[in-house]
C-alpha cells in the first residue's frame, strides 16, 4: 500500500509548490519539506515518501539549475557532480536497506544540524 489515505490534488500541488519555493530560494531543502508533507499531509507511507521526494526534487532541481545557470552561478559546481552522482547511487541503494525509523532520525539530524548552523551563524 502506497497511501495511508488518498491525497487530494490540491494537497499534492501545495506540497510540490512548497518544495519548489524552498528549492528555488535555498538551492536545496525541498526534500526536507516534502517528506513530512508527503507522510503526514498527503498520506504516503514513509519509504514511498522518501522515494517520491527524490523523484519530485529532480525536476525541481533542474528548474533551479536553469535559473542559476542563466545567472552564471554554476562554474564552481561542476567538480561536485561526480561525487554527487556517486552519493545519489549509494543513497538509492541504501534506501531499501535502512529501517524507516532510522531514515526519519537521519533526516531529522540533518535538518537539526543545518538549522543550528544557520541560527548560530557558522
Amino acid at each position: 500500500m502506497l497511501h495511508k489515505q488518498k491525497p487530494g490534488a490540491l494537497r499534492c500541488a501545495v506540497s510540490g509548490a512548497l518544495a519548489g519555493v524552498a528549492n528555488g530560494l535555498f538551492g536545496a531543502g525541498g526534500g526536507m519539506i516534502l517528506v513530512p508533507l508527503l507522510t503526514r499531509w498527503a498520506g504516503l507511507e514513509d519509504r514511498h515518501a522518501f522515494a517520491t521526494a527524490i523523484s519530485i526534487i529532480l525536476p525541481l532541481c533542474l528548474v533551479s539549475l536553469a535559473v542559476y545557470a542563466r545567472q552564471g552561478a554554476l562554474t564552481v559546481a561542476w567538480p561536485y557532480l561526480v561525487g554527487g552522482f556517486a552519493g545519489g547511487l549509494l543513497g538509492g541503494w541504501l534506501l531499501r536497506r535502512i529501517p524507516v525509523n532510522w531514515l526519519h532520525r537521519a533526516l531529522g539530524l540533518v535538518i537539526l544540524y543545518g538549522g543550528l548552523r544557520l541560527l548560530l551563524g557558522q
